[in-house]
């Protein structure tokens, strides 16, 4: 865990993440998978070691890390401060292995920013019990369930329609599905008078073919952090 304070690195890993409002909070966390430290630990003991090329213990150090960063937003709640979970931390792993010199074996996985909010937020809605548990086995959710959950989620929730919205969602269509079901998507939209919430989040928010262009470019990435286990790349630092 990373614990940033000093006013200028506030202000770097907002302007790497792209969120300016990061910057009026006075404290952030970076969660990382540290193989680093085990690593060191296993040498020093003359003991074997493989997690930083082998996929389970990256499994087993992911969850673990996620879950030390819940417990402080948990922790943070108790306390009365609010947090607010940073995602393209992701995006910047390079930038931001060297700005807190994180040797090879250390990735950072979360960032987490802290503070008092000047409001307290309503919560979000969230879909309901019956589309996210299951008994026993999974159970089959019907079309009809399924859309009832997700529109009673967004409930007046609406994005209107722009052309350049439009285009977008076009080309992400056509990129990952093809000319007949990016044509599909446009015009049911335009039925609509809007752009719908799965629309949004998968067609203009997380842009589902650069989740699959960047797929290749983020499996390197993590190989030259120093693991070797998302494919062969002697050039860690």
């Amino acid at each position: 865990m990373i614990k940033i304070e000093r006013r200028a690195s506030i202000d770097r890993l907002a302007e790497l993440c792209g969120q300016s409002f990061m910057k009026k909070a006075p404290l952030h966390f970076i969660f990382c998978v540290d193989f680093h430290r085990l690593k060191r630990w296993a040498r020093m003991e003359s003991a074997p070691f493989s997690a930083d090329r082998s996929l389970r213990p990256f499994w087993i150090a992911f969850q673990d890390t996620v879950l030390c960063a819940q417990n402080l937003c948990t922790a943070a709640d108790a306390h009365g401060l609010g947090s607010v979970y940073i995602g393209p931390i992701f995006d910047r792993i390079p930038e931001i292995r060297k700005m807190c010199r994180l040797p090879a074996g250390v990735v950072p996985v979360v960032s987490l920013v802290v503070g008092y909010p000047s409001v307290q937020p309503a919560p979000r809605k969230r879909l309901g019990a019956k589309i996210v548990v299951h008994n026993e086995v999974y159970r089959k959710i019907t079309d009809r369930e399924l859309l009832a959950g997700f529109s009673e989620k967004y409930k007046g929730v609406r994005r209107e329609i722009t052309k350049k919205d439009l285009e977008t969602l076009y080309r992400v269509c056509r990129s990952v599905h093809g000319e007949a079901y990016a044509k599909r998507s446009v015009k049911a939209a335009e039925k609509l008078g809007y752009i719908n919430r799965a629309q949004v989040y998968f067609g203009l928010n997380y842009q589902a073919d650069r989740m699959l262009s960047n797929t290749p470019k983020q499996l390197k990435m993590l190989s030259r952090a120093g693991l070797s286990c998302f494919g062969p790349d002697t050039k860690t630092t």
